[in-house]
């Protein structure tokens, strides 16, 4: 029998929505592509240098936000004040969420937020956390992540390994914090970044011991993947009350 999270993902939306892009960059144009091929409307194209007010978005469905990690909290309060439920694809601003939740609770807005909008990586994070139950039964093996990235990328780590290494510490005894380096300290587990070229996005989660190696990867071949689950979420979002991240949509 088909299941839910794949209906969801093989439906094609019928309603055609106005949408703002905030921060039209790589990410933007892709995304733009992927509204016009769902038969949406983009009506704002929105540079992430330029500020944004509420005005801008009078009459809009939906905003799907992919600027600078300095520009995200006040694009997400600017569309609370609008009414305009917002997708936030930007990481690096997650030490303020409880400031945007309380604004979220307080305005009746409408969020939904996520390191990586990639179905493949929604799957890898799923694989990650039912390894990671597995593996804290056996400590010879040492947990670590690598994420590979274009020179553009604004954070270190990303915010996808980011979300791999706090799903591991929520599901291992022997590791307390992650450090984006070399750990030397047997508690921390070890993110290794590295930037190169116009790679789209590679992570891979490794669990090595003296006798082998036990591995996650998700190699990311374009931008297509990120924009589409976006615009997906989108999608979804509109008509809903709350702050909400990948796991609410798709329900693995």
């Amino acid at each position: 029998m088909e299941s839910r999270s794949w209906h969801i993902l093989a439906t094609v939306n019928s309603s055609r929505m106005k949408i703002a892009l905030i921060g039209y960059g790589k990410m933007g144009v892709e995304i733009d592509m992927i509204c016009d091929q769902r038969a949406h409307e983009v009506t704002h194209r929105i540079s992430s240098m330029n500020p944004i007010i509420a005005d801008d978005l009078r009459g809009i469905d939906v905003a799907i936000e992919f600027s600078r990690p300095d520009a995200a909290v006040q694009n997400i309060l600017t569309c609370f004040e609008a009414n305009v439920p917002v997708v936030v694809g930007t990481t690096g601003w997650y030490n303020r969420m409880p400031e945007v939740r309380t604004e979220a609770a307080r305005s009746n807005g409408s969020l939904l937020y996520a390191t990586n909008f990639s179905i493949g990586v929604q799957i890898l994070f799923h694989m990650n956390k039912e390894l990671a139950r597995i593996m804290d039964a056996f400590d010879e093996y040492e947990p670590g992540i690598m994420e590979i990235h274009h020179t553009a990328k604004l954070d270190a780590p990303s915010g996808t390994a980011i979300t791999l290494a706090e799903i591991i510490l929520e599901n291992i005894k022997r590791k307390n914090s992650w450090v984006n380096e070399l750990a030397d300290d047997p508690n921390q587990l070890s993110i290794i970044s590295q930037r190169e070229g116009e790679v789209p996005g590679t992570h891979m989660v490794t669990w090595n011991s003296r006798n082998d190696n036990v591995s996650l990867i998700h190699e990311a071949r374009n931008r297509r993947g990120f924009a589409l689950g976006a615009v997906k979420s989108a999608e979804w979002l509109v008509g809903k009350r709350g702050v909400y991240t990948m796991h609410d949509f798709l329900k693995f």
